[in-house]
């Protein structure tokens, strides 16, 4: 489209919104969501849907900052873009709903503030998978949208990710000459995670990027109150005309019966006002939590004043990455090479009772097993922490421990944190996984987190391996993790699940661990399909204990298949008889196994460890047998 630019501009100020904030301070508005979520309606509704269903609630809002004293009003659009509004059905109302958008804060704004168009991020969480191109065409159509109405600038705000601002930014600079604003989430030392790195830049970097890229604004808004948005912006120097924006949050909310409230005063917030324009800020507003009660204290504190134009700047340390640490390659692995590897399941208990895992884990010890490995409550099914387990067995026992990782349970703080307390304890192999749905499990009423999936632990544990942190800070101590990781074998096309491990073997990935199998066949098609990977595979072996247990692993859980042949084969027998015969096929199934791959991953029936030394005894038998093709 052509570069277009407003012609329309506030009353009280006869200048268009660049030339007046280079002059002058500027009031920005406070939360929209905060006052909307005020008024009763859910979290769950959308809020930019409102702009064409209930504009009055819209337009009363932007009227309560105006009268307030905010001198800019950012329309409520800050998710309609088609990715977020698909959520609710909406992605065909983008260009409707940002227009309307628009309209309703320039009605409001009766010439007596200007008008900026809110952009927010396309994607939500960490696990989000959105190509740049869906993002370029995200944003493009809603800048279109958003510019056709006539806004007097641009304000893209709460990007937490900087090459995701900066592919904004770009598309803005492409379709208009409107003046851009660009705001990152920073933590109060000034950093802001860069994605396609996952190295952190500081502000002062990020700043002078987004200038370079077009922005004529850049800021920092939301995350943190205003005392960590001013210890950030203590670093960042006047130099070159650099015209700043902050828009802090309210402090951090408190959940009281069954709402948040955020608790920093309007008093509180005209202070740090002051303080803001002391470093150097122009436009100064609100962010979550913010009322017009915070914007008319704020605006009462600044009439009159002038912007300052020089400042003392504290000299930004540069927080240097520590030394990268030799990884070790546990012992487990570098056997696979020379000999039959075998790592042993032995899942954490559904109560306290778990002296059983400790016998049963000297037994393998002493049968001569590679590496015990421990789920993390599989099937969704509440178990006692692995991590936990995890570190009794190792104290008790010496085994080598494989720590399984779920993305269900943990959020990207929680996932941190039991990596750093994990590698504490000395345990520093894991197999990632994105996990179970909750649903799914004896608890369906748990919420199912997915913060991160397999891709993105599977990068976190490597970052941390660099000595980075998942923010993007520099740590003062890299890891040494090594990282398995799982593959299904059991689908009708593993070409779907070969090209998902190959993506996990690019970000990182050690080894591997599949799913187990019941069919001797399917080991060939495993080996022809990995054959392209040099990282060892160690293919899932379980022994069925009944009939009824194999109908129930073919039937209900995800990623097994279990032949009709095999079932009817245990249904022949009852008890003892029939653990034997599930012994017996998975014997068979070593066999195969073992023709092929020198990694071998037994997966133990309800603690029943004894099965499992059988099979461990056969194994040592069978690879005495010369094999041709083994070693993978």
């Amino acid at each position: 489209m052509d570069k277009t630019i407003s012609n329309e501009q506030p009353a009280t100020s006869n200048q268009p919104f660049l030339e007046h904030l280079r002059q002058h301070l500027l009031v920005g508005d406070g939360a929209m969501g905060t006052m909307i979520y005020g008024q009763g309606i859910p979290l769950a509704q959308s809020y930019d849907e409102l702009n064409l269903t209930q504009p009055a609630i819209i337009q009363n809002i932007h009227r309560a900052y105006v009268e307030a004293g905010a001198q800019a009003l950012e329309t409520n659009s800050f998710t309609a873009n088609r990715c977020k509004l698909a959520r609710f059905g909406l992605e065909r109302r983008v260009a409707e709903i940002n227009q309307a958008a628009v309209r309703l804060a320039r009605a409001a704004a009766d010439g007596k503030a200007y008008v900026l168009a809110s952009v927010g991020p396309v994607r939500d969480r960490e696990s989000d998978e959105i190509e740049a191109n869906v993002m370029r065409h995200a944003f493009a159509e809603q800048i279109t949208a958003l510019v056709a109405a006539g806004p007097d600038a641009l304000i893209f705000e709460t990007f937490s990710r900087m090459n995701e601002l900066e592919i904004a930014v770009i598309e803005a600079q492409r379709l208009t000459d409107l003046p851009i604003i660009a705001q990152v989430v920073a933590d109060e030392e000034g950093y802001v995670r860069d994605s396609p790195t996952g190295v952190a830049q500081h502000i002062t970097t990020a700043f002078r990027r987004l200038s370079d890229l077009g922005a004529d604004v850049v800021g920092i808004n939301c995350a943190k109150g205003p005392t960590g948005i001013l210890h950030a912006l203590r670093e960042v120097p006047l130099d070159d005309g650099l015209l700043l924006s902050a828009f802090p949050n309210a402090g951090l909310p408190a959940f009281v019966e069954g709402r948040y409230i955020y608790l920093s005063t309007p008093e509180y917030f005209a202070e740090s006002a002051l303080k803001l324009r002391e470093q150097g800020v122009r436009l100064i507003g609100g962010c979550c939590g913010t009322t017009p009660e915070h914007i008319r204290a704020m605006a009462a504190a600044l009439r009159g004043l002038e912007p300052v134009r020089q400042k003392q700047v504290i000299a930004h340390v540069k927080h240097e990455l520590p030394p990268a640490q030799a990884i070790t390659e546990p012992e487990f692995l570098k056997s696979v090479g020379k000999r039959p590897a075998v790592i042993v399941e032995l899942d954490p208990p559904r109560d306290l009772e778990h002296e059983s895992i400790i016998r049963g884990a000297l037994e393998l010890k002493r049968a001569g097993i590679d590496a015990l490995t421990m789920a993390d409550s599989s099937l969704g099914i509440t178990r006692m922490s692995n991590v936990a387990l995890g570190h009794l067995v190792k104290q008790k026992t010496g085994l080598p421990l494989i720590i399984h990782l779920s993305c269900r349970d943990r959020n990207l703080i929680g996932m941190q944190a039991e990596l750093m307390g994990m590698y504490a304890l000395g345990m520093d192999t894991v197999l990632a996984l994105t996990g179970d749905p909750a649903k799914f499990g004896d608890q369906p009423g748990a919420t199912s987190v997915y913060d991160l999936n397999s891709f993105n632990l599977i990068a976190m544990i490597k970052k941390m391996n660099q000595g980075i942190a998942f923010s993007g800070r520099a740590m003062k101590q890299s890891t040494r993790f090594t990282v398995g990781v799982a593959l299904n074998p059991n689908v009708d096309r593993i070409e779907t699940q070969i090209n998902r491990l190959r993506r996990k073997i690019q970000l990182g990935a050690d080894f591997v661990m599949t799913q187990p199998i019941f069919d001797w066949r399917k080991v060939r098609e495993i080996y022809e399909a990995t054959r392209e990977f040099e990282i060892p595979v160690f293919i899932g072996i379980m022994p069925l204990v009944s009939g009824r247990n194999a109908d129930f692993l073919h039937n209900e859980v995800p990623g097994i298949e279990i032949p009709l042949k095999v079932r009817e084969r245990l249904y022949r027998f009852e008890g003892e008889r029939a653990r034997r015969e599930g012994v017996t096929v998975a014997a068979e199934i070593l066999e195969s196994v073992l023709d092929y791959f020198n990694g071998i991953y037994l997966i133990t029936p309800f603690v029943r460890y004894e099965m499992i030394l059988e099979l461990v005894e056969k194994c040592r038998t069978l690879s005495l047998r010369p094999a041709t093709k083994r070693g993978k």
